[in-house]
């Protein structure tokens, strides 16, 4: 229910705004959601972070005419945790899926999706779901109404598929890999234009998942061709790539930014639609990425200052994996211009879109609602801290805390001897000082976090030793 406060701002709207038909939320009519995510794309990658190599005006005037955050995290330094935080509101230490493994969310689960169907949405994913292999891991399990993509990850890396999903059914496309002929993420901007084209008058959410800039680097040559001749003059910018894992591509600087510029002019593209339907103001746009900047597939992360010098990128737990943009604009509720240093991450997404749809928040989540933050209504609870996990073998097990100014950072925490180092994250933002030979109180403080931030799962058998024999201790 909207507050006193609350429903005085939005009349300010109705009288501020009448010329362009706004219509003001309220409790029978909450506001749309819209929640656009990349996939792989840094920091650094967008103007309106610092980005200077591409060119970002929509995702710009997204954050001109919203709020930036400046200390948001994503759910994990891979994309099938941190989509699992986010459309569940808990942290990796409690999430059901903690590595990239392709394994379907259980139907147990609670989504953001089915919260807000109770609360009378139409609701709707387009692009890569990731938390599934086949229909049977399918999102329409989990509250979704409409689909349209990717089931598995794995096929979500190539941009000219012979079939996607749409709902229960497959739509083929024959011979579209060798005639190039429907480029995925077009069709996922026709989708989502159509979705909020056919739910205009009805509260809705819409979980937009693009799969770019993610390799295979691949996009239409009228993206590419604007940085060819801008790149051209720097000589031994490209390094063409060459491999069986993605797709050969001889300009992959190129590619990389087309498909940035792509994503970008189709985020302007729903914005303008929804100026069209008379829904800008009635609806709450977030835009995100699921983890930090990669290097695989031909990615070139420093040419492009991706991770906008912050240390590591994707597959790790500094600083350069988990940041992440975030921009939210809600005209008339939220503030034009403004920005949060607020300590926030993809666990706090549900409970802060169930906040601004008028919904219960359920217990047994990490996350704190933002929306005290976003309108400027209420006072913000915070973080006492920020963790995160990684339980995939191949990378020996990580885990990461975040406490006020300071970071711990826990590798192959399998073994005997993990790695660990103790960062002030102020003074030390490239997280190059360890600082735990010099600060032991706080180094066994942040120790004690990571151990609280850990909770077994017998879905993850693979423990780390030291909380492993600590249970044997118990015991």
């Amino acid at each position: 229910m909207w507050s006193a406060k609350a429903q005085a701002t939005l009349l300010a709207g109705v009288l501020a705004g009448s010329a362009s038909g706004f219509v003001p939320a309220d409790e029978d009519s909450p506001p749309n959601i819209v929640f656009i995510l990349a996939d792989d794309a840094g920091l650094g990658d967008f103007g309106c972070y610092g980005g200077e190599r591409i060119r970002t005006p929509a995702i710009d005037r997204l954050a001109a005419e919203g709020m930036r955050f400046t200390r948001f995290y994503s759910g994990s330094s891979v994309c099938i945790p941190s989509r699992c935080v986010l459309l569940t509101g808990k942290h990796t230490g409690n999430a059901l899926i903690r590595n990239n493994a392709t394994v379907a969310l259980p139907d147990r689960e609670a989504t953001l999706a089915e919260h807000l169907r109770k609360r009378g949405y139409a609701t709707g994913i387009i692009g890569k779901w990731a938390l599934g292999q086949d229909r049977s891991g399918s999102p329409l399990r989990h509250g979704f109404q409409e689909f349209f993509g990717f089931i598995n990850q794995m096929r979500a890396h190539r941009y000219y598929p012979d079939w996607m999903w749409r709902n229960k059914q497959k739509v083929t496309y024959p011979g579209n890999p060798e005639k190039r002929t429907h480029y995925a993420h077009d069709l996922f901007t026709d989708e989502a234009l159509d979705f909020v084209e056919r739910h205009r008058k009805e509260p809705f959410f819409l979980y937009l998942a693009y799969t770019v800039p993610h390799p295979d680097l691949d996009v239409p040559e009228d993206s590419m061709a604007p940085y060819r001749e801008a790149f051209g003059a720097e000589e031994g910018y490209e390094d063409p790539y060459e491999t069986r894992l993605y797709r050969d591509q001889p300009t992959p600087r190129a590619a990389y930014a087309g498909m940035i510029s792509r994503l970008d002019r189709d985020v302007g593209r729903l914005m303008a639609k929804l100026s069209e339907l008379q829904l800008a103001e009635r609806t709450v746009v977030f835009f995100s990425s699921d983890n930090g900047a990669t290097r695989a597939g031909g990615v070139a992360p420093e040419f492009f200052a991706s991770t906008a010098g912050l240390r590591g990128g994707k597959r790790d737990l500094f600083e350069g994996g988990i940041r992440a943009p975030l921009v939210v604009r809600w005209p008339g509720r939220i503030a034009a211009g403004a920005e949060s240093e607020l300590l926030s991450g993809f666990w706090d997404v549900l409970p802060t879109c169930l906040e601004l749809a008028g919904a219960a928040v359920p217990d047994g989540i990490d996350g704190i609602s933002m929306s005290p933050t976003l309108t400027g209504d209420g006072d913000q609870l915070e973080h006492d801290f920020l963790y995160w996990e990684l339980t995939d073998p191949e990378f020996g097990g990580m885990q990461a805390a975040r406490r006020g100014d300071w970071k711990i950072v826990r590798m192959r925490a399998h073994e005997k001897q993990p790695v660990m180092g103790l960062f002030d994250l102020v003074k030390d933002p490239t997280e190059s000082t360890d600082l735990s030979g010099e600060e032991p109180e706080i180094f066994q403080e942040m120790r004690g976090i990571l151990r609280r931030g850990h909770t077994p799962s017998s879905a993850w058998p693979l423990l780390f030793r030291e909380y492993r024999a600590a249970g044997r201790r118990r015991r």
